[in-house]
This record gives C-alpha cells, structure tokens and sequence, in this order.
C-alpha cells in the first residue's frame, strides 16, 4: 500500500476510501491542533480515477476525442501526459499506450 492522498476533512477521507478497490486504509495523525487523514491503498490507475486526481476524468474526454479524429486541445492533453508521467515514476506505474 501506498499513500496515495491526504484530506482535512474527514467526511471527505471516509468518502474517498469507499470509493477505491484493493487493500486500503485511513490512517489520521495531529499535526498541532489539526488532525490530518492520509489515504493508503493500492496505488492503480483506476483508483487515481475514481479518486478525481492527477486530471484523468479530462484526459479521458481528450483521449476520446482524439480517438475519433475530432479536434481536442493538444497542449492540454501534452500537459497531463506529462504530470502522469511523474506520477508514473512516482507509484511505479505504466502509462497505457492508448492514453498517449
């Protein structure tokens, strides 16, 4: 498992760990007068999907789009592909090749 967010707010934690598949866990700790949640779980394009991160909802817009030979932002879909190849690096993932 990885730590693969964290939330101020724990209504909004409780949310995201319902909202993702495999092995996970909402781990809480104080920093000062705050109580921060951190997020763990297995750390997979579907779960960043479902969890609304790294802009992968609009990627699959531009992925369709360009798919089907319409016209879509090609600056904008350059950009994310970028942030997820970190993010790729980060959690030791592959970028499938239909995304790019």
């Amino acid at each position: 498992m990885k730590l693969l967010n964290t939330y101020d707010d724990r209504d909004e934690a409780e949310k995201a760990v319902s909202l993702i598949t495999g092995e996970k866990r909402l781990a809480s700790e104080r920093d000062g007068t705050e109580v921060i949640y951190n997020l763990f779980g297995e750390a997979t394009w579907g779960n960043f999907y479902k969890l609304d991160m790294f802009n992968l909802t609009e990627l699959q817009r531009l992925v369709e789009l360009k798919s089907k030979n319409l016209p879509y932002d090609q600056s904008r879909h350059r950009e994310i592909i970028l942030m997820l190849r970190y993010a790729a690096e980060s959690f030791d993932l592959q970028i499938p090749e239909h995304w790019l």
